[in-house]
C-alpha cells in the first residue's frame, strides 16, 4: 500500500514511539474500517457512534490521551455491533469474558492470545 508520509494523521506519534501502545488498539480499529469497508456500518455511523463514546468519556471526566480514544473505539465498535444484531448480546458478552480471562491468565509480558482462556 502506498501511502503518504502524513497519512495517518492525528494517530502518528510525533515522539517516534508505535502509533499503538497494545495491539488491541489497532484490531479495534481495524474491525471499524472493516465494518464500514463492508458497506456494514456508515463511515458517518462509525464517526457519530465513536463520537458519542467519546462525549460520554469526557463527561465522566475521562483523561484526554490515547487509553481514553481506544476504550471509546472499543466501546463503539462493540455497541454497533449490537445494533446491528451481527453478533447476538450473549455471543459478544462471552466473547468479551473470554478475552477477559485470556488476558487473566496471560503471564506478564506476552501477548494476549484468545486460546489462552481457560475452557
Amino acid at each position: 500500500m502506498n501511502l503518504p508520509e502524513d497519512a495517518l494523521g492525528p494517530l502518528q506519534r510525533k515522539d517516534g514511539d508505535p502509533t499503538f501502545d497494545e495491539a488491541w488498539q489497532a484490531q479495534s480499529l481495524a474491525i471499524a474500517d472493516m465494518l464500514i469497508d463492508a458497506g456494514v456500518v456508515t463511515a458517518t455511523g462509525w464517526a457519530e457512534a465513536l463520537g458519542a463514546e467519546l462525549k460520554s468519556a469526557a463527561q465522566a471526566g475521562a483523561a484526554d490521551n490515547a487509553d481514553t480514544y481506544y476504550l471509546a473505539v472499543l466501546r463503539a465498535v462493540e455497541k454497533l455491533l449490537r445494533h446491528i444484531e451481527i453478533i447476538g448480546r450473549d455471543e459478544l458478552d462471552a466473547r468479551v469474558e473470554a478475552w477477559r480471562q485470556a488476558y487473566l491468565n496471560t503471564p506478564h509480558g506476552k501477548p494476549v492470545e484468545l486460546r489462552a482462556a481457560p475452557e
